[in-house]
């Protein structure tokens, strides 16, 4: 189930990062672009009140225009902020205003949303530009990463998820030291103290079960897991039988540590900053070479390039659909005016300015759009119908660049081995295939 709530929680991140990108770059003259956000416990009624202590203020400025323009906006909010009747339960993010459009017109624009996870922020500001700092920190990724400190004295549990940590638990054990007491005695007593070495292991492996894996997914609960401490405890708990399997996947990095505890714990974190900082590339590097393997190995359980990729889409075959974040190629929906036949296209930036692309090559009969959308939204939109994951994959490791370069940044995982090669004699009278090379 985890990796639907993964796909989804990728969506949501790619859609903010678009959102944040098409309001930095509007622009709107004078100052009435308002940006407003509310953290999940406000008031409606104390941002109301200040709309309205603002509209005062605001029938002041001089220049008429300037005046107009800024009572329509927050005019606009007020009558927005109607529709709630209170901040919902992740806080509320609102921007309006007019904009200037890339062809000079004035448009007024209106975006309001409940964002995906609580934003933790309390804006309003009129400007000429729309202020998206805040939402930088809905990028952020909240993932959760276990700590196990463990040395001779105890074992901590921790958790760090952003800048946050949490002890979850901790015990100290006392173990019997090596000593020097000759004799008979010398092999019980190595063995006792082997037996309870061998206990307070175990012990630490059960407890990393229980605080580490979710009992109702049997899945782990965090992004990875990272064991610390002084002494060769950490290592011994690493490789012990006893330490879950399923923990022992998401060992990220073993490290020595001067102290046990709290102290251990944060040096355990500082230590571990940059592996932590790279988990989401490490994650990506993985699922790219895991799709590059397929391809060296010629399995025939891959296909890129959009029109394979989508094709095998539509066959339900498609396990992994990866493509790159920011790929630029738009969905067109055409009407043969000759026919009234619908077409299917997917074009980038060259291939829109050629007109060819919009008649029918046979009879030159004129194609009208009827609607167009960016591939990587549609696929945000329809992705479940298809039955695939899908992930969105960036051009900054060197297999990603690779990924994007190659492969044109799009591409999937099959279930099963498929030919596509097969499938493009059934689909050369379409006229799919001849700008496709």
């Amino acid at each position: 189930m985890s990796d639907n709530q993964d796909t989804d929680t990728n969506i949501e991140i790619w859609k903010i990062k678009k959102l944040i990108k098409a309001l930095e770059s509007a622009r709107g003259n004078g100052t009435s672009m308002i940006s407003l956000i509310m953290p999940p416990r406000d008031q409606i009624a104390r941002v109301a009140k200040m709309l309205g202590d603002e509209y005062g203020t605001a029938s002041n400025i001089k220049s008429r225009v300037n005046r107009q323009s800024v009572l329509a906006a927050i005019t606009s909010v007020q009558q927005r902020l109607k529709l709630y009747n209170k901040v919902p339960p992740k806080g509320l993010v609102l921007y309006t205003g007019t904009i200037i459009t890339e062809d000079g017109k004035e448009k007024k624009v209106t975006i309001d949303f409940e964002p995906f996870k609580p934003i933790n922020v309390s804006l309003y500001l009129c400007d000429n530009k729309f202020h998206t700092e805040a939402l930088n920190e809905l990028l952020e990724s909240d993932d959760k990463f276990g700590f196990i400190i463990m040395d001779g004295n105890g074992t901590l549990f921790g958790t760090l998820s952003g800048n946050t940590r949490e002890v979850l638990h901790r015990f100290s054990v006392d173990l019997p030291k090596k000593h020097g007491r000759g004799g008979q005695s010398a092999l019980r007593f190595a063995r006792l103290r082997m037996e309870k070495r061998h206990n307070y292991v175990r012990k630490t492996a059960e407890l990393a079960t229980q605080f580490f894996i979710n009992p109702a997914t049997s899945q782990p609960n965090v992004a990875g897991l990272i064991l610390a401490g002084s002494a060769d405890f950490k290592t011994e708990l690493s490789q012990s039988d006893m330490f879950d399997q399923r923990l022992q996947n998401k060992i990220l990095n073993v490290v020595d540590v001067c102290y046990g505890g709290e102290n251990g714990f944060n040096q355990a974190i500082e230590l571990s900053a940059e592996i932590l900082a790279s988990v989401k590339f490490i994650q990506e590097k993985k699922l790219i070479g895991k799709y590059f393997e397929e391809i060296s190995q010629d399995t025939g359980k891959y296909v890129f390039g959009v029109d394979d990729t989508l094709k095998a889409l539509e066959m339900g075959a498609v396990e992994t659909l990866i493509v790159w974040e920011n790929l630029d190629i738009n969905r067109y929906v055409l009407k043969n005016s000759a026919t009234q036949e619908i077409v299917i296209k997917h074009l980038n930036k060259e291939q829109e300015a050629d007109q060819s692309n919009f008649r029918d090559a046979s009879t030159n009969a004129e194609l009208e759009v009827q609607d167009k959308m960016s591939l990587l939204e549609w696929f945000a939109n329809e992705y479940k119908k298809f039955g695939c994951s899908l992930e969105f994959v960036t051009n900054k490791s060197q297999e990603g660049s690779q990924f994007c370069r190659g492969f044109g940044g799009i591409g999937g995982m099959l279930r099963y081995q498929l030919d596509i090669r097969s499938f493009d004699e059934l689909s050369d009278d379409e006229g799919l295939y001849e700008d496709s090379d």
